[in-house]
């Protein structure tokens, strides 16, 4: 019989594989021709889908799974209804979002979503409340349910300002940036690092160094949201406040990997090899996302990078995909809460291929677009990073789709000959 996480998860590789297929339907109507398709709807069924649908989803599926650990498989009754709410929601804005763009049905599909995520963060976080530890992941995990809520105020925001019709750029702008940025550096990067330090906090040695890396990124996450800013005129003492939360970050996450390196053997050792080395590609772009988030802190570069939308959407699919997506395949693979067959493992490696080939080209439309050229052919550069993505995760898909039926089979075949 087929554990619910291992039911719910594979709801999450399906919900990746049709943001995929979004993605290159995107990609192929900038490219050539799709006139049936309103682009910018589309756009929005799309980020809206990947974030409820693909991300979100699988962190509640992650955490209700963490809570598991101390409460057993049951508890995944008790948060059927929200996942399945949330669900519910997520496909009502991919479909409402690419027939209506914002209208009646996608905004109330995405009000329902947000009051999902409420009643989420309310009731996980008394079942965190009633284990009592004193584990770090605690924190990260109460930190990020925080930011999900405060996340919300921004779309409140811009609902306000299109219904009383009073729109200005720059602060459209920023109310977007500001959702972006708590959902992105606050929702799904806390919930992620609260899973990985999980994993590891039952070192004695290093709780104390966890406590301080928390707080160092905790206390960050908010003064950080004006880095996306900068191109506003602020006071001088706002600035040096976003400059020292840029700092705390990378101090923050090179005390980590300090922590790492020290306890090599102990940190090996709760990491299974299996998605090890997409855990190490996450770190690694997290690396370079920290670095080209404090050089953002120059106003010059600021302005200059949020002046071109190739760099923010480079920047922004870096975090999605390189950072996060990858961290939660390679944390599913890791402790194999999926069955792993050679077919998933190349259809994983053919995935994320995909994913830093699709960065390569974003990166250079951007710096091509920073002097005003054009590089030939690079929108079928990017379908074809795209199709690749794709291909992968139909690769992936698929075989998950046959061993579990492989497995019933199996398991009906043992009961027909035991009967017999």
């Amino acid at each position: 019989m087929q554990s619910p996480l291992h039911r719910w998860l594979r709801l999450s590789f399906i919900n990746l594989l049709l943001v995929s297929l979004i993605g290159v339907i995107l990609r192929y109507k900038i490219a050539f021709s799709f006139p049936f398709i309103d682009q910018k709807h589309l756009l929005h069924g799309h980020s809206h889908f990947a974030f409820s649908g693909w991300i979100t989803h699988t962190l509640m599926v992650l955490l209700v799974n963490h809570l598991s650990i101390y409460k057993g498989d049951e508890i995944f009754h008790k948060y059927r209804f929200l996942l399945y709410a949330n669900l519910f929601t997520a496909y009502g804005m991919l479909i409402s979002f690419p027939i209506q763009g914002y209208g009646v049905w996608s905004i109330s599909f995405s009000t329902l979503s947000i009051f999902t995520s409420y009643a989420f963060t309310i009731v996980y976080w008394r079942d965190l409340n009633s284990i009592h530890t004193n584990n770090v992941s605690r924190l990260w995990f109460k930190a990020a349910l925080f930011f999900n809520v405060i996340s919300s105020l921004g779309v409140f925001s811009l609902a306000f300002m299109m219904a009383t019709k009073m729109v200005h750029q720059s602060w459209y702008l920023a109310t977007v940036y500001f959702f972006l940025h708590f959902q992105y550096n606050g929702w799904f990067f806390f919930a992620c690092m609260g899973l990985l330090v999980a994993r590891i906090e039952h070192i004695a040695s290093i709780h104390k160094r966890l406590i301080n890396i928390f707080w160092l990124f905790c206390t960050a996450c908010i003064p950080a949201y004006l880095l996306s800013t900068l191109w506003l005129p602020i006071l001088p003492v706002i600035y040096w406040i976003v400059l020292l939360a840029a700092f705390a970050q990378v101090g923050g996450w090179i005390s980590l990997i300090n922590l790492f390196v020290r306890n090599k053997s102990a940190f090996t050792n709760s990491f299974p090899p299996a998605g090890r080395w997409l855990l190490l590609l996450s770190a690694i772009t997290l690396s370079i996302k920290l670095l080209l988030q404090l050089g953002s802190t120059i106003p010059s570069l600021s302005q200059l990078a949020f002046g071109f939308r190739p760099i923010v959407i480079g920047y922004l699919h870096l975090v999605l995909l390189g950072v996060i997506s990858i961290f939660l395949i390679g944390y599913i693979l890791s402790f194999q809460l999926i069955q792993i067959t050679k077919t998933v493992t190349i259809g994983v490696t053919v995935f994320v291929t995909g994913i830093f080939v699709n960065e390569i080209f974003l990166m250079a439309q951007g710096v091509a677009a920073l002097s005003y050229h054009i590089i030939p052919f690079i929108n079928e550069s990017l379908l074809i990073a795209a199709l690749i993505m794709f291909i992968g995760l139909v690769l992936m898909n698929f075989r998950y789709r046959y061993t579990e039926i492989i497995t019933v089979n199996d398991l009906d075949h043992k009961a027909n000959t035991s009967s017999i």
